[in-house]
């Protein structure tokens, strides 16, 4: 009889450990997967200043929309949530839509080979930041969803762990696609 509840409780033990280890392996999944969006977010700000000084010399009257970059690119080095990170990206997104509908007007600035490099990279900065919300959104949805069933709930409970916020788009103007194209049959949409 006393092998039995020996054997019981050893084999308690052995899913409380199995269940808390798989639970710190998906959290840890889900900070990688933010830390995957944060240095592509991060990748584009650090195109801005660039983009900004090839746009200054085109587009002397937009100098609100150029400052209002450089004032997120400051706000985005002092945000430290994910959701501070995500409204400051869904900012970007939009002032980024206004320089690319503007430089349509700009002949000049389109034919600019720098900034069509620049097109080229913030372009594909936003595909792979696309790539890494998804990413995120799947990790933290396995990690939440562990959180709340039995008997991974119990474990979550009694060590407190608890859920990530999923990136989402909090305007109807973020969620739309950033299309970064300057050709002429594109639109931005």
């Amino acid at each position: 009889m006393g092998w039995i509840i020996l054997a019981i409780v050893v084999v308690l033990i052995i899913a409380i450990i199995s269940l808390y280890n798989n639970l710190v392996r998906l959290r840890m999944k889900v900070k990688n997967a933010w830390s995957q969006i944060d240095v592509q977010l991060q990748r584009r700000f650090d195109l801005i200043p660039n983009l900004v000084e090839t746009v200054k010399g085109y587009m002397n009257h937009e100098e609100g929309t150029l400052t209002k970059i450089a004032e997120l690119r400051t706000s985005w080095a002092n945000a430290t949530t994910v959701s501070e990170k995500a409204e400051l990206d869904n900012q970007l997104s939009g002032t980024l839509k206004t320089i690319m509908s503007v430089s349509e007007n700009y002949p000049d600035l389109k034919a600019n080979q720098n900034f069509s490099e620049l097109q080229e990279e913030l372009q594909n900065t936003e595909n792979k930041i696309s790539f890494s919300r998804q990413f995120y959104n799947d990790s933290v949805t396995i990690y939440n969803t562990k959180l709340e069933v039995v008997p991974s709930n119990i474990i979550a409970s009694m060590f407190h762990f608890t859920p990530e916020p999923l990136f989402k788009a909090e305007s109807d103007e973020a969620r739309r696609n950033v299309k970064v194209s300057f050709d002429k049959g594109n639109k931005t949409e």
